[in-house]
């Protein structure tokens, strides 16, 4: 494999790294070389996709479908395969994946080393429980695990990439109607009836964008979608040319007066009585991604996000969480409030039983010092924190989130003993430190 330096970093922009990085086009290649940690398209916001100062593999060039079975939905693609392009594929045909993040960019591997969650969790739970074989380099060698390798397989799924480089896996997707969603919007006054809304769903698809700056009677407001897909072609089609941010934004941009603004004509978009139509599938599950380059809207200097999941009984504390980011003025226009399952696919999954809120900040001491304390505040309240899109958690904090680290660890430690596949976010964490 040929290595090149370069500095690059994930999402949020706000943790560099400088390294030397491959991009090889055949699997081969990569079980041939010695084991370094691999990333895809770095949609993952902190540093779990950096390897400061040493080096690592992108898997964005193995992105094949290796095999599809029309009848069963069964498909085999590499691990450098766009989740999003999957369902381009496939949606004509009467498939799709049956787990989508919110970023049709993000690949099958990270996909897995993530275990990501979608709009349908609460229905379907997270990517891992619709995987049915893994290929992977584990320990110097390539190794098919499916879910019969128990302690491997649960160790892989959410495993941060730490128990082998993912060369492909094999998914079970589910059936849909088209390539069209038939999406219903509604508003939502406050934060009881977002609550209420999102709980008495019964959609296979829900999700709530939150006015994370709204305060008083009106915390909490927001909008609920609640989607199906169907064979009615879309009103609008993602065809054409994409956007882009061509350069990073000046601060004033997400200045508290903007963001307020924005939100309050945001909301008030969706007139009263909510409304339906029919939207694209990308659309639906990928809002940003026609918006090439979004991140530059945050300015240079980058910007972080803090998601969190509490379970059911600690409603309240989510709720303190809302108004503290209220009264933070620090929030911008991109917070999103979910209902989620009780799926635990993997032993260091993130998603839980009860409702996962997620807001993002610009990068400034007050969002470090915000997210510290929401940090403290997710604890308190039997939650966690998800690794994909953290960039500030302490050890302390991320390991009694995870109370099972050890046991994962330890699958870690006998896959890569010499532990070449750590990413900056392990180390920071501790998280393989038995």
């Amino acid at each position: 494999m040929r290595w090149n330096e370069m500095s690059y970093s994930g999402w949020g922009r706000a943790l560099q790294a400088t390294g030397e990085v491959a991009r090889p086009e055949r699997s081969k290649a990569v079980e041939a070389a010695a084991p370094v940690p691999a990333i895809g398209n770095r949609r993952s916001y902190g540093d779990a996709c950096t390897n400061n100062g040493g080096r690592a593999v992108e898997m964005s060039r193995l992105d094949r479908v290796l095999s599809f079975n029309a009848e069963t939905g069964l498909v085999e693609a590499e691990a450098g395969m766009p989740i999003g392009e999957l369902a381009r594929l496939f949606a004509p045909l009467g498939w799709m994946p049956a787990v989508m993040p919110g970023t049709g960019f993000a690949t099958v591997g990270g996909c897995i080393a993530m275990d990501v969650h979608g709009k349908n969790h609460h229905v379907d739970g997270s990517f891992g429980a619709h995987v049915t074989a893994i290929r992977l380099v584990t320990n110097g060698r390539p190794k098919t695990i499916t879910p019969k390798n128990k302690a491997l397989f649960t160790a892989t799924l959410g495993g941060l990439g730490q128990t082998g480089i993912i060369l492909s896996a094999t998914l079970q997707m589910k059936r849909c109607d088209g390539r069209g969603m038939e999406v219903t919007e509604q508003r939502a006054e406050n934060w009881e009836e977002h609550i209420a809304l999102l709980a008495s769903s019964n959609a296979p698809y829900t999700v709530g964008w939150l006015d994370a700056t709204a305060k008083g009677s009106k915390l909490g407001r927001g909008i609920v979608e609640e989607a199906i897909t169907t064979a009615v072609e879309p009103q609008s089609s993602p065809a054409g040319a994409s956007k882009s941010v061509p350069f990073n934004f000046p601060r004033i941009t997400l200045s508290k007066a903007i963001v307020r603004g924005f939100n309050k004509a945001y909301y008030l978009r969706i007139r009263d009585g909510g409304q339906t139509r029919i939207k694209p599938l990308e659309e639906f599950f990928f809002p940003l991604d026609g918006i090439h380059n979004w991140n530059r809207l945050y300015g240079k200097q980058g910007f972080h996000q803090f998601q969190c999941v509490v379970p059911d009984d600690s409603l309240d504390a989510l709720k303190a969480m809302v108004e503290k980011i209220a009264g933070s003025g620090l929030a911008s226009p991109l917070a999103v409030l979910k209902r989620m399952g009780p799926d635990a696919s993997g032993i260091m999954s993130f998603p839980m039983q009860g409702y996962t809120l997620a807001v993002d900040f610009r990068e400034s001491p007050k969002a470090r010092k915000l997210i510290a304390e929401l940090n403290e505040d997710t604890l308190k309240a039997g939650g966690r924190i998800y690794f994909a899109k953290d960039s500030l958690a302490t050890e302390e904090q991320a390991k009694a989130m995870y109370p099972d680290w050890r046991k994962w660890a330890a699958e870690a430690n006998k896959a890569d003993p010499s532990k070449a596949l750590e990413t900056d976010l392990t180390r920071r964490l501790g998280l393989r430190s038995e």
